[in-house]
């Protein structure tokens, strides 16, 4: 909240004191001079009453100064937190999104390992099917090999006495010739089981080999996806930490905030005590030497090149900072350079640069009525300039807290805003 120059103020009661002093009167009231030289005594202000006037508005003007000063190095701490946390705040918003797009990894990993789990568990099944299929024709084949070999033994231990009976118990040659060939058949058939029982055991261990082999390689796949996942979800949960210790930084520094917000309170509230001490010697003074320039009326149009009003005075969703925030004036949109004029006439009390306000210029218009213009590109003015009503006074800009050219012109009476639109 802008705040009346007393300094300037105390300046302008000791000038009109001194001006009085002179002329020998402390008001000069309108009429003839007659009747303003009888009435001179009755108004005169004791010289002595003015001199500890003006030390006592030094003096606390002095100490609001000071606590003006703490004000503005609190709020610049405030702004270092917030920039902080605002840093903070990014830090967390790119974890966040990191992990994010971890956990999309980290599915699709977990979709490779069932993929793997699926063809494991289908291979398993064809080695058991195999296993029983080798068993199977290892008891088939084992047993003709039993047979083939009581056959072989048979053969063996009878040698040719097999063979001569065979031949001679044949009841015609036909008949013998039979049984040599039943014999040779035999023969043939064992030779041919073996063989077979060979190539069928080959061929099952060699199926069931490449089997376990392709298990052996699926099993490997699944152990390094699994080390994948396992790693995917250590490297998630170290950064959910982080965020966690962002989250508590966050909350260090927004408790910081508070503490700063409350500092700032405490000091406004000084302030303002200090000035309603102040108002009684402000009041007693502007008996004594104030002019009073508005009596009643509207204000000149303080930006006629304006195009519309773009925020309105009262509550509103601040334009930079997004949060609900007071507007204590018009904002009048207009062209960049464009002249802003004295709303009434009065005494330029202060004009100068803030980092909220831009470039600025107060005017005190008397009676405890002035106008602030912020945001300027330029400035035509300075303190204790007399203006009046019409008068260019500055241009419009976009200086300071501002998003675009604009004039923001606000009215205070008695130390508090009031809407603009009172007065225009």
């Amino acid at each position: 909240m802008f705040k009346t120059d007393l300094k300037t103020i105390a300046d302008r009661a000791v000038k009109c004191f001194s001006l009085c002093a002179m002329v020998g009167i402390m008001v000069l009231i309108p009429g003839n001079m007659a009747n303003a030289a009888d009435s001179a005594s009755s108004n005169q202000v004791n010289e002595d009453e003015i001199a500890a006037l003006q030390s006592s508005i030094s003096s606390r003007t002095q100490q609001i100064n000071d606590l003006n000063s703490q004000k503005t190095s609190i709020q610049n701490q405030k702004s270092n937190v917030q920039s902080i946390i605002n840093s903070l705040q990014t830090s967390k918003g790119e974890l966040t999104s990191y992990v994010a797009e971890l956990d999309q990894e980290l599915a699709g990993i977990q979709s490779n390992i069932d993929l793997y789990n699926g063809l494991i568990e289908e291979k398993e099944a064809e080695i058991a099917q195999t296993t029983l299929e080798l068993e199977e024709a290892e008891a088939v084949t084992e047993a003709q090999y039993e047979a083939m070999k009581t056959r072989i033994k048979f053969m063996y231990e009878s040698g040719n006495t097999m063979y001569m009976e065979l031949l001679f118990t044949a009841n015609s040659f036909g008949d013998m010739l039979n049984k040599a060939d039943y014999i040779n058949e035999l023969e043939s058939y064992d030779r041919a089981m073996l063989v077979q029982y060979q190539l069928t055991v080959e061929n099952t261990l060699t199926i069931k080999e490449e089997l376990e082999a392709e298990q052996s390689v699926l099993d490997a796949a699944k152990e390094a996806a699994q080390e994948e996942a396992d790693n995917m979800d250590a490297l998630i949960a170290e950064k959910e930490s982080e965020i966690a210790g962002y989250n508590a930084d966050i909350s260090d520094q927004q408790a910081i905030m508070a503490e700063y917000d409350a500092m700032i309170a405490a000091e406004q509230a000084e302030i303002a005590a200090l000035e309603e001490a102040l108002k009684a010697d402000k009041d007693a003074l502007a008996a004594a030497t104030s002019v009073s320039y508005y009596t009643s009326g509207q204000f000149v149009w303080p930006a006629p090149s304006y195009t519309r009003i773009s925020s309105e005075f009262g509550w509103r969703t601040h334009p930079i900072f997004g949060t609900q925030k007071f507007h204590s004036g018009l904002d009048m949109a207009a062209p960049g350079g464009s002249p802003i004029l004295a709303a009434c006439e009065g005494t330029v009390t202060a004009a100068g640069y803030s980092s909220s306000m831009g470039n600025y210029i107060y005017v005190d218009h008397g009676g405890g009525l002035s106008t602030v213009y912020m945001h300027a590109s330029a400035i035509y003015v300075s303190k204790g300039d007399h203006v009046t009503a019409g008068q260019q006074i500055g241009a419009v800009g976009s200086t300071g807290w501002s998003t675009g050219n604009h004039l923001h012109f606000s009215v205070r009476l008695n130390g508090e805003y009031v809407n603009p639109w009172n007065y225009l």
